[in-house]
């Protein structure tokens, strides 16, 4: 008799685990994994912790033993070390430096959620809203350990910051970029005629401003 009992038991949580939504985990941090790093604080203070960045909270992200935190207090920090990667804040975000010679390039990484749509004649699906923000869907920090039904995904984007002559500038596509070398006009066209320049292409990116600042 125990024996159909348990039988009875396990057929039940069988029928239960099938019928749960399958989730997947989403790749909205900046590296796959969370990675030793420096938090440098203005004061001189250094604190070492596992840390990644939230590209869809646009937050620094630490590991405390198992739970992940965002850095606060950001007026009082410095630097971030991931690392080879340093991370300096701009408007109160984080930014990448990923370049410095005469001018310095930095990297603004940015996320959005696609949900999967509802289903719609036909068996194609419908999207009210496509795309939208992690704010939409998620409250109280969940979003650091975030997972979602199957069929909802990521999209990472980066928006870029050019530091010149003391200035800085966010250029969104690759003729903004172009204004802010107005004066190597000529050089800069010459290198897209045997170069395919893409802004969503950080190497692409990197190659110009390189080739710009090395010819006068």
């Amino acid at each position: 008799m125990k024996r159909v009992y348990y039988a009875l038991i396990f057929s039940l949580l069988a029928l239960v685990c099938s019928s749960q939504v399958k989730v997947v985990e989403l790749t909205h941090y900046l590296l796959p994994e969370f990675t030793s790093g420096v938090v440098l604080m203005k004061s001189g203070e250094k604190n070492e912790a596992l840390l990644n960045y939230n590209s869809l909270t646009e937050e620094m992200i630490f590991d405390n033993r198992g739970v992940k935190l965002a850095i606060g207090q950001l007026e009082l920090v410095d630097t971030v070390y991931i690392g080879s990667r340093k991370f300096f804040l701009l408007n109160n975000k984080f930014v990448e430096l990923i370049y410095k010679s005469k001018s310095e390039l930095y990297a603004e990484y940015k996320c959005t959620v696609k949900d999967p749509g509802k289903p719609a004649a036909y068996g194609g699906t419908s999207q009210t809203s496509a795309t939208t923000t992690y704010s939409s869907y998620f409250t109280g920090g969940q979003v650091y350990d975030l997972k979602l039904p199957e069929g909802y995904e990521t999209k990472p984007f980066t928006h870029f910051w050019l530091k010149k002559d003391g200035k800085i500038n966010k250029f969104l596509t690759v003729r903004q970029l172009a204004k802010l070398y107005a004066e190597k006009e000529n050089l800069l066209k010459a290198y897209q005629k045997t170069n395919d320049v893409k802004y969503d292409d950080q190497e692409s990116i990197l190659g110009l401003i390189r080739f710009l600042d090395s010819n006068h």
